[in-house]
C-alpha cells in the first residue's frame, strides 16, 4: 500500500507546475502553490486517479489542476519559433556535452506521458514538418538527426504524448542515426535515403 501511495504521489508531482510542491497527508495530499501563496487539498482518491484512473477520471482531475494554475496545459502545440529555440538548444547541448550525456538528461526534460489519448498522425506530422523546416533553415543545425530527434521527443513528451527515441546503427558502411517515433511517424525518417538502421537503444515506451 505504501508503494502504491508513493507511485501516486510521484505521478502527481510530475504533472505539477515548477512552482508547486506536493506533500502527502493521511487523507490525500496538499499542493503548495508558491507562486500564488496558497494551498490546495486533494483527496486520496483524486491522487490515485492521477496515477492509474481511467481516461475520463484522469482528464477531469488534471483539467482541474490546469484551471487552478497548478499544472501546465500540455495540449497546446508549440509555435514554430518555440520549436526553433528547442532545436538550437538541443544542438548546443549535444555539441557541448555529447549525445550520450544529453540522452541521460531526457528523463528530466521529457517526463513520462500522462495523457490517455494516443498521438494522432496529424499532430505528429505537423511537428515533423515544423522541426525539419526549422532544421533546414538553420545553417547551425543543418539537418542534424540527433538534434531533430531529441527536440521532437522532448516536445511530444512535454505535451503529455506517447513517444520513443531510437538510436540505430548500420554496418556497411558504418553509420549511426537517431529518430523519435510517435503516432506511426518518425522524426526525422527512420530510414533516410532508403538506408535501414537497426535500433540499439530506445528511450521511452510505445512508438510505431
Amino acid at each position: 500500500m505504501a508503494d502504491e501511495a508513493d507511485d501516486a504521489l510521484a505521478a502527481l508531482a510530475e504533472i505539477l507546475a515548477p512552482h508547486c510542491r506536493v506533500t502527502p497527508l493521511s487523507g490525500g495530499a496538499l499542493i503548495a502553490d508558491w507562486k500564488r501563496t496558497r494551498f490546495l487539498g486533494m483527496t486520496s482518491t483524486d491522487v490515485r486517479v492521477v496515477a492509474g484512473g481511467n481516461s475520463e477520471e484522469r482528464t477531469e482531475v488534471v483539467t482541474g489542476l490546469v484551471r487552478a494554475g497548478c499544472a501546465a496545459d500540455h495540449r497546446r502545440e508549440p509555435t514554430e519559433a518555440g520549436i526553433g529555440l528547442w532545436l538550437h538548444g538541443a544542438h548546443l547541448l549535444i555539441r557541448a556535452m555529447g549525445f550520450g550525456r544529453v540522452l541521460r538528461l531526457l528523463s528530466v526534460a521529457a517526463p513520462d506521458y500522462v495523457r490517455a489519448d494516443r498521438p494522432s498522425a496529424e499532430q505528429v506530422g505537423r511537428l515533423k514538418r515544423a522541426v525539419q523546416s526549422q532544421s533546414r533553415r538553420s545553417c547551425f543545425v543543418n539537418g542534424d538527426c540527433k538534434s531533430e530527434a531529441v527536440t521532437a521527443f522532448v516536445l511530444l513528451r512535454r505535451r503529455g504524448l506517447e513517444a520513443v527515441l531510437h538510436v540505430g546503427v548500420r554496418e556497411h558502411p558504418f553509420a549511426m542515426h537517431a529518430w523519435a517515433a510517435s503516432g506511426g511517424l518518425c522524426i526525422p525518417d527512420a530510414d533516410p535515403r532508403g538506408h535501414a538502421f537497426t535500433p540499439v537503444l530506445s528511450i521511452g515506451t510505445g512508438g510505431p
